[in-house]
């Protein structure tokens, strides 16, 4: 039987500030960092924390490093998403899709692009967080902010929400044929994969029956740890390593972006480029595979600011593979999640 109304597709990046200018990028600090999934301490002392110490401080170091990746259109995060949105509009038949997109975090906003959808009276709509690991703090506060918007509606149409894609092959495929690019260059001698950081006590509290050790246990992917984040990224490192045929001891996983001074996952990505510095690395290809558009924390602080770690330390040659922004490869692996979720 035929079905009445199209399916809505909502895609979720993380969030950029509207301009590098200091006061935006203290706005979408306020923001983001006052979501109770990033950090997640008692509301007054999160505020505390980020009104008056981090948002105040960190803004203008923010706004600086914003400048260096910011272009003639803009933040790459926002137009690097519009682009995978608009290749996807070009694959989905406009009789049966329509698809809008969003930042959890500032413009355009999760409330406008379901706004998008419902004012086309869609039958469904999917929700497809642009992270490929689920942790709480960004699929998890996608779905938090779509269901606090929904349950104000009169009519709720019916709502799926895809919360990982490490194991879809064409998402692996992807990070494979930008691998293969980038190694058409040299030979390297380590591979390292840097995922953003969770602090330590989000991984644990997302531990099924106390399975949990931060260690060994990410060695293998499988129910217990579906939904831990480390053992996601360990898994994703692990299948891109194979189709790349990566020796294992020339790969590396690790974390970045630490914030504060609480523990956060291990191993840091700083300690293991000093470490392979050591053992006398001196050419080294980075990727980023929590990230599936470039912005700050991959243009900057991996393909830049881990590059003047490794040099200062000896290496010699420190490359950044590109993320998955619009490649067509990519593309696919939307359309297929869209419509195998239809």
């Amino acid at each position: 039987m035929a079905k009445t109304g199209k399916v809505g597709v909502l895609l979720v990046n993380l969030g950029t500030p509207d301009s590098t200018e200091t006061g935006d990028v203290r706005k979408y600090l306020r923001e983001f960092l006052m979501d109770g999934r990033v950090i997640d301490i008692p509301f007054i002392s999160r505020w505390m924390l980020v009104n008056l110490i981090i948002a105040p401080f960190r803004a203008p170091k923010s706004a600086n490093e914003y400048r260096k990746l910011w272009t003639d259109r803009g933040s790459p995060l926002l137009f690097h998403t519009e682009d995978l949105r608009d290749k996807l509009v070009e694959k989905l038949d406009s009789n049966e899709y329509v698809v809008s997109m969003a930042m959890r975090y500032q413009s355009p906003s999760i409330e406008s692009g379901l706004k998008e959808l419902t004012d086309a009276n869609v039958r469904k709509i999917i929700v497809l967080p642009l992270f490929p690991q689920y942790a709480s703090a960004t699929n998890g506060s996608v779905i938090d902010k779509v269901m606090e918007i929904a349950k104000t509606w009169q009519v709720i149409p019916e709502i799926s929400f895809i919360s990982n894609f490490i194991e879809h092959p064409l998402f692996i495929q992807a990070w494979e044929e930008l691998g293969k690019e980038a190694m058409k260059k040299m030979d390297y001698d380590y591979y390292v994969f840097s995922y953003h950081g969770l602090p330590e006590r989000q991984i644990i509290k997302a531990s099924v029956d106390g399975y949990c050790q931060l260690s060994g246990c990410c060695n293998k992917y499988h129910s217990k740890n579906q939904f831990c984040y480390r053992a996601q990224c360990f898994h994703t490192t692990r299948q891109v390593a194979a189709k790349l045929g990566l020796p294992e001891e020339k790969v590396k996983t690790c974390f970045q972006s630490r914030l504060g001074n609480d523990p956060w996952v291990r191993p840091y990505t700083e300690d293991v480029i000093k470490e392979l510095a050591g053992l006398g690395a001196k050419k080294v290809l980075a990727f980023s595979p929590a990230f599936v558009a470039d912005c700050l924390e991959t243009t900057v602080e991996v393909g830049e600011e881990y590059k003047e770690v490794f040099i200062e330390h000896g290496g010699e040659q420190w490359d950044l593979v590109p993320s998955l922004n619009s490649n067509n490869t990519w593309v696919s692996c939307v359309e297929d999640l869209v419509k195998s979720h239809s």
